[in-house]
């Protein structure tokens, strides 16, 4: 297969591991093990790898490609980023999303009206975490949670967030205001009370 037309990211390799050209290497599948089930993985300049060996290390893999067969060779990968091409991929479940599909969508409050874009999906540890760019904002962070993001039309090109359940205002006595009165403009984000930050 030549160098993916449509490509969606599945790892990063990291930091060579031992002396025979073994990696460590960050997934971004559901199961990271499944890496070596979509067949040859490319980098960015077209070059393909083909998986030898697969197994779990902790919060990544160790993997070997064929080719690679010792420290040196596997020192100059650190850092390359691996794709397969769309059509690799299954299609997605109900309520299920690739993170490259959401990337780019707009960002609709409860009325229907455009406020800013999906920048980025993170994951540190705790789940998907959508980074918006709002009123001009960038950065913003909001849980990819259905109460915070109750739609997701990847058809329409947009998702509807609710302000309130996003962490993105609060009124001044504590209480919620209406989804409707959200300005990205005008309000700051805040996280949530027991997070400890921004209060």
């Amino acid at each position: 297969m030549p160098k993916p037309e449509n490509p969606i990211q599945m790892a990063v390799v990291g930091a060579a591991h031992g002396i025979k050209g073994e990696l460590r290497v960050k997934t971004f599948t559901g199961d990271p093990l499944a890496l070596g089930d979509y067949g040859p993985l490319y980098a960015r300049d077209g070059r393909a790898f083909e998986i030898a060996d697969i197994r779990p290390a902790g919060t990544v893999v160790v993997v070997r490609f064929k080719g690679v067969n010792d420290r040196s060779a596997a020192e100059a990968l650190n850092g390359t980023e691996l794709f397969v091409d769309r059509s690799a991929l299954p299609d997605e479940e109900e309520d299920e999303f690739y993170h490259a599909d959401l990337v780019g969508l707009a960002v609709q409050d409860a009325t229907g009206a455009v406020i800013g874009k999906v920048s980025a999906v993170q994951n540190f540890g705790g789940g998907d975490i959508l980074d918006l760019m709002l009123g001009g904002r960038k950065g913003v962070l909001i849980p990819f949670s259905k109460a915070a993001v109750p739609e997701v039309s990847i058809a329409g090109g947009f998702v509807r967030i609710d302000p309130v359940a996003a962490g993105l205002v609060e009124e001044e006595d504590g209480e919620a205001p209406d989804a409707e009165d959200f300005d990205p403009a005008k309000s700051r984000p805040r996280g949530p009370k027991d997070a400890g930050g921004n209060r």
